[in-house]
């Protein structure tokens, strides 16, 4: 799909779903990470990820320029058109529009790294300690009844 095929399904999907002619540029912008698209409020124009359509296909695109073009026609009308607004949640019910797209990446911040854990266990009393880092057992002694720590495979 190229940005003609685009444009006119936005133009197509806003006469159907909204009665209302979309009358500005819609196309894809390879620099969005995060989100599907996005109404920028200035120029008016749709700008979508093409990632999703990749990922996703045909479906997932409408859903997002459906989720566009709610934004674009409630703050054409002067409505509230951001996200907590009634008017908006209204709308994307209204014509069965999803409130969130597709996952597109998984950001670096949420990938936890497998850390190792070290699991000590007195001699004595068999109190268990978990610790990140690696201890010197010879050092310490456990915390309750002063026995020698062992390092549990």
């Amino acid at each position: 799909m190229d940005n003609q095929e685009l444009q006119e399904l936005v133009r197509r999907l806003s006469l159907e779903n909204f009665q209302r002619p979309f009358l500005h540029q819609a196309y894809f912008n390879a620099r969005l990470r995060s989100t599907g698209g996005r109404y920028l409020l200035q120029s008016h124009n749709i700008e979508i990820n093409p990632k999703a359509y990749e990922l996703y296909g045909l479906e997932e695109i409408q859903g997002i320029v459906l989720h566009e073009l709610c934004h674009y026609h409630l703050h054409i009308e002067g409505k509230g058109y951001q996200h907590r607004d009634k008017d908006f949640r209204e709308l994307l019910r209204k014509v069965d529009a999803p409130r969130f797209c597709a996952v597109l990446h998984v950001p670096k911040a949420t990938v936890k790294k497998q850390r190792r854990r070290y699991t000590y266990t007195c001699v004595n009393c068999h109190q268990l300690y978990i610790r990140k880092i690696k201890m010197n057992v010879e050092k310490y002694c456990c915390s309750k009844c002063l026995g020698k720590l062992k390092l549990v495979e």
